[in-house]
């Protein structure tokens, strides 16, 4: 067996082109040297073994992730994903089934770039059941040569692909969308930009005029009854503030009765004409 497979590291390189070149470089293993080693790493996990596997393998990893180049995604986030899924087959693999190494592992190199590429091709997720995954990569590959599928098309690629006309439209409309931002960018100009989605979203549960004239009811009552409260005399205007104005504890009759030295009934009076003594002020009398 070849011994002229070095240590590298991907981060030391400056460009894909580099890692690229460097993985081809590594040499190919003939049948029986996959076969050895796939052996050693199944039957006595030998680290070394499973070291020489992935190296000579990378180069199919570059092939296949390639092929994925259509998707607006990093080549080399791509690429390594592609790895993960070559490192997953090897731990799996089952030299007894005499059958390549590559043969088994591009199914699992396809299936984590897949998971990789709906996971990040747009902010919300595109595809989310296996109909819809199946169509999103095989609709990509024909969306190249037509535009948008006539019945007699949609018919043949649900039957081809064994999935409902229904999946196959929806898949071809959320493929056409493309993401756009909420907010507005940096010095853009609210009045000019007409990308922005919340300028023409609608809130239909809320009204913002009934909600401003609340809120300056509010303030207008509040202003009215400061006011109003000048007029009242200091017991009473004490009663007032200690019951129902004072944002800690609120005082009791009792506690108030013992202070003024008067009953708790008589609290209770003056307590009524205050409020009734507000209520008219407030309504009927102008304050400039």
């Amino acid at each position: 067996m070849t011994n002229t497979i070095v240590d590298f590291k991907v981060s030391s390189l400056k460009n894909l082109e580099s890692y690229i070149c460097i993985v081809n470089a590594f040499p190919l293993l003939s049948s029986k040297e996959e076969s050895e080693l796939t052996k050693k790493f199944y039957c006595l996990k030998d680290l070394n073994s499973i070291k020489h596997l992935i190296l000579s393998h990378l180069r199919f990893v570059v092939h296949v992730a390639k092929n994925y180049s259509g998707y607006g995604l990093p080549q080399a986030d791509l690429i390594q994903e592609g790895n993960i899924g070559l490192m997953k087959a090897i731990k799996k693999f089952n030299p007894i089934f005499k059958v390549r190494l590559i043969s088994f592992a591009i199914h699992w190199i396809k299936a984590e770039i897949h998971e990789y590429i709906l996971k990040n091709w747009r902010i919300v997720k595109i595809a989310t059941t296996k109909a819809q995954r199946k169509l999103f990569f095989n609709l990509r590959k024909i969306k190249r040569k037509i535009g948008w599928f006539s019945n007699k098309e949609v018919n043949i690629i649900s039957g081809k692909l064994c999935v409902s006309g229904k999946d196959v439209r929806e898949m071809e409309s959320r493929m056409s969308i493309q993401d756009m931002t909420f907010d507005l960018l940096p010095n853009n100009d609210i009045f000019n930009n007409k990308k922005n989605i919340f300028l023409f979203l609608e809130d239909k549960y809320s009204n913002f005029s009934y909600n401003f004239e609340k809120l300056n009811w509010k303030k207008f009552f509040l202003k009215k009854l400061k006011k109003a409260l000048i007029l009242l005399d200091n017991r009473s205007k004490y009663i007032i503030y200690s019951r129902w104005l004072y944002n800690e504890k609120k005082s009791t009759l009792r506690e108030l009765a013992n202070y003024f030295g008067i009953s708790a009934e008589r609290v209770r009076q003056l307590e009524k004409n205050a409020i009734k003594k507000l209520k008219f002020i407030v309504k009927y009398k102008k304050f400039n």
